[in-house]
């Protein structure tokens, strides 16, 4: 498989590897926006139309949103320091929320704006230059959108893919008003707060959507089974391990952080079986090189229950531990 076609997520790539990816998409998106800036400006001065004036308001929103991203996506991947040990990469999950309300909030606007035309309706009237500038505007957000879609399938980030939700919004607001504008010539005067109140319904589930994942990283929720399983089958490829216990792990941005129980024979010296879990650590970083991996090693046949249990599930007592051979 070629290396960009590989899989990605958080912890899949090297982190200056899914820095330079995010960075890069998030330059394109303040560009994107400072460009349509000019030009909405530009239409506004020709036409004085108040909805090119609300479009533009609406771009340097963007513009915001996607500056609060940008730095949000730096310091994300910025490595620890004495003061946040685990890491920074919280920080995406923040803008995540953030980009998510802000969706959540043009949803808002929208609905009420589509409630006031079918209450009262009125005629839907755009010159050629408002016509042309919409188009350009969503040719450019469509590129942006894509390029973000491919971000988001390599790095995985949160941030990234909430950015990318607020521009779709833009997108579909602008391809609801030309469709409107469309139907409205040929009689069909309903169509633009129907249409805009589908939009709006449609970024209501996008925000709920992104807020959902926002939270989850913020929550540490365990990573998909299948990352598990695979992490798990990393650990136990050694026939020197006899089996793993209470596997933990979670995402922080574009980082994960993993925590394994290893047993091993209590014949083995100190620095055997240290030996040994450094070989699981290097097996695990050569395919999640920005995991965080802590392995505490176990003898076997030795009583689980010391230290603290404060973090372990309810059924961690009674779950046997992973063996070689085992599922995941």
């Amino acid at each position: 498989m070629p290396h960009d076609a590989a899989p990605g997520g958080p912890g899949k790539l090297d982190p200056s590897q899914s820095r330079a990816i995010t960075a890069r998409i998030a330059r394109m998106s303040i560009l994107t926006a400072a460009g349509l800036i000019i030009l909405k400006a530009g239409a506004f001065v020709l036409s004085g139309s108040v909805a090119m004036l609300a479009s533009l308001a609406d771009s340097a929103l963007d513009l915001g949103a996607s500056l609060i991203t940008f730095f949000a996506l730096r310091y994300a991947s910025s490595p620890a320091d004495a003061e946040h040990r685990y890491g920074h990469g919280k920080a995406e999950a923040l803008a995540g929320l953030f980009q998510a309300v802000l969706v959540a909030f043009s949803a808002a606007l929208l609905l009420r704006e589509a409630g006031l035309r079918l209450l009262d309706p009125q005629p839907v009237s755009a010159g050629a230059v408002a016509i042309g500038v919409m188009v350009i505007s969503s040719a450019a957000t469509w590129i942006l959108v894509r390029a973000q879609a491919q971000a988001v399938a390599r790095t995985g980030s949160i941030a990234v893919a909430g950015d990318r939700a607020h521009y779709l919004s833009d997108l579909a607001a602008n391809l609801a008003v030309m469709a409107a504008i469309v139907l409205a010539v040929i009689g069909f005067e309903a169509a633009d707060p129907l249409i805009a109140a589908a939009v709006a319904v449609w970024l209501v589930w996008t925000a709920l959507t992104i807020g959902r994942k926002a939270i989850e990283n913020l929550m540490d929720r365990e990573l998909p089974e299948a990352d598990r399983g695979e992490i798990l089958a990393l650990a136990l490829a050694d026939p020197r391990v006899h089996a793993v216990t209470q596997l933990r792990s979670r995402a922080s941005g574009p980082f994960v952080h993993v925590q394994m129980h290893m047993i091993l024979d209590p014949r083995l010296s100190l620095s055997e079986a240290h030996a040994i879990l450094t070989d699981a650590e290097n097996r695990i970083a050569a395919k999640w090189p920005a995991a965080d991996v802590i392995i505490h090693p176990e003898p076997s046949g030795a009583d689980a229950g010391h230290g603290q249990t404060l973090f372990r599930t309810p059924d961690d007592p009674a779950r046997p531990p992973h063996r070689r051979g085992e599922p995941g």
